[in-house]
């Protein structure tokens, strides 16, 4: 008889605590499955970069050159005629090439002179300074605009032996090429990029068996346009003119919504 009070206080000291304890627990999962619910609502949505190449070749060319005469102090005229006769032979030269007198384009004639001394530069554009000049340099270039790229190309591969020939001194800049339909081929392009992105997408959520929404947004990308072979590319976009065939890439950043 005097055994059975001391029992109950240990009953109830197990049984608190054990109490208390499954309260915590369904008071933390009623917070973690809250949590998890407002994660899943706020995660309705899935982003997706979709981007197609195209190769292309360019459709325009331009094409610069320059050649020079050095004429004594009392020896202008004398130069001045020998930079017209090799204008006019680099102007036939083009015109055999069947390059038009429109897509030639002549620079004004510059005269630089020649300083003596330990100055061999000009000092203002037309003296020498306390140097004095001992000649001066005859200076004209040509630029050629056209849409017969190879033609153009063949012509300029040929032009400095050719004209060295007949006495022309005359230096080609490497060739800029360039594609003029650029505009409209960026628009076919980012609507093929998109449906790339869409591909994607419906594919994701397709192996784990839930539907695509709608478009929620969609960001362009910049355009590359590079070499056929290069990785080269840039934040700022890429435009390649050192090559005749181009690969133009277009990128685009689609968001769709998950029902």
């Amino acid at each position: 008889m005097d055994n059975q009070p001391t029992v109950r206080p240990v009953r109830i000291r197990l049984v608190l605590p054990a109490l208390i304890l499954g309260l915590c627990l369904v008071a933390g999962t009623a917070v973690v499955a809250q949590t998890f619910y407002k994660v899943k609502a706020l995660n309705n949505s899935l982003s997706v970069t979709g981007s197609v190449d195209k190769l292309i070749k360019s459709d325009s060319v331009k094409w610069h050159g320059h050649f020079f005469r050095n004429a004594a102090v009392d020896g202008l005229t004398a130069g001045s005629q020998l930079i017209k006769k090799d204008l006019a032979d680099i102007t036939d030269f083009l015109k055999a090439n069947g390059i038009t007198e429109a897509q030639i384009t002549i620079s004004p004639l510059t005269v630089t002179p020649t300083c003596g001394g330990n100055q061999n530069y000009y000092s203002d554009g037309k003296t020498c300074g306390p140097n004095p000049i001992i000649g001066y340099n005859l200076d004209q270039s040509v630029t050629v605009e056209s849409g017969d790229v190879d033609g153009v190309t063949k012509a300029a591969q040929a032009a400095t032996n050719v004209l060295l020939e007949k006495g022309v001194i005359f230096s080609s800049d490497p060739l800029e090429y360039y594609y003029t339909k650029l505009a409209d081929l960026r628009l076919d392009m980012l609507a093929e990029a998109t449906k790339n992105a869409k591909d994607r997408a419906e594919r994701i959520v397709g192996s784990t068996g839930g539907q695509l929404g709608p478009v929620l947004s969609a960001s362009m990308g910049v355009f590359q346009v590079s070499a056929v072979n290069s990785m080269e590319v840039s934040d700022y976009g890429n435009y390649d003119t050192t090559t005749i065939q181009k690969k133009v890439t277009a990128v685009v950043r689609v968001s769709f919504g998950l029902p």
